[in-house]
């Protein structure tokens, strides 16, 4: 059976390079094709009309006609732009965090519309938010539920009992609450005795319990609302927690949140520098 030459699909613009004297070798994150590379002819020339349609991070639709080697952009029509991505560094540099991810759990021709979904609202959340960090972490927490790997964070990951936290808090609320642990290689937070010999226990204050079960459970506009209730010293830990959860799961670092240290670092220190990538 022979194939449709020409199709359309949806996509978000994953990562781009140069290739050959004029073009662009795109990589696509779409819908129902999953990870996808075209090429999109002559796009580096200054009467392209395709360019501005291409962007990094710009969510498009798209014609495409099959070629042999990779399938080439016939038509490219915009409709998100993610402008602010490409403008700040910092949410600039979150978004490349968040196509680094998806690069890594979305497959090449396998349909992933929930991953898809969440990639658009992800790239949205990073825009829009006062806090980029905190849109990565829900971001984070929602793909590890898509794939498969949402830590347990209510229960003794590996006894399925009640946390000492929860038990205190039930009888006296004004009671200092103590930490608990979180091991990424066990798949979640842990009660003091299977905490014991656990090499990789993260200590988590129980601001940060309670901000990464919020992360679960809550919209993200109910995030957002409330983002300057979450202390930052629990936003750090989580970020921790979830960057070495996430390691552990793909077994391997992620070049991104380099960028992010150091970027963050210079805004920090007085810098608050911007750039157009």
């Amino acid at each position: 059976m022979s194939r449709t030459r020409v199709y359309a699909t949806e996509a978000i613009i994953l990562r781009r390079a140069d290739y050959g004297e004029a073009d662009r070798l795109l990589t696509l994150m779409t819908p129902h094709l999953g990870k996808l590379r075209v090429i999109a002819k002559g796009a580096r020339k200054i009467t392209s009309r395709k360019a501005g349609h291409i962007e990094l991070f710009a969510r498009v639709r798209l014609l495409l006609a099959r070629g042999r080697s990779f399938d080439i952009v016939s038509q490219a029509e915009l409709i998100e732009p993610h402008r602010s991505l490409r403008e700040d560094v910092l949410r600039g540099s979150y978004a490349h965090y968040l196509s680094e991810l998806i690069d890594q759990f979305a497959r090449e021709g396998e349909e992933d519309a929930p991953l898809y979904d969440l990639f658009a609202n992800g790239l949205m959340w990073v825009c829009q938010a006062s806090k980029p960090a905190l849109a990565a972490r829900y971001f984070e927490m929602r793909l590890l539920t898509i794939a498969g790997y949402r830590p347990q964070l209510f229960r003794c990951a590996q006894t399925q009992t009640p946390l000492e936290i929860d038990q205190l808090i039930a009888v006296a609320q004004t009671i200092r609450l103590p930490s608990t642990a979180f091991s990424p290689t066990v798949g979640g937070v842990l009660c003091e005795k299977a905490a014991v010999g656990v090499k990789d226990a993260l200590p988590l204050a129980p601001a940060t319990l309670f901000l990464m079960r919020a992360l679960q459970t809550m919209t993200f506009d109910e995030m957002a609302a409330r983002a300057g209730d979450y202390p930052e010293h629990a936003l750090q830990q989580t970020e921790r927690a979830m960057r070495q959860y996430l390691s552990y799961v793909l077994e391997r670092s992620l070049r991104s949140t380099r960028l992010i240290t150091e970027i963050e670092l210079d805004r920090r220190s007085g810098d608050p520098y911007q750039s157009d990538f």
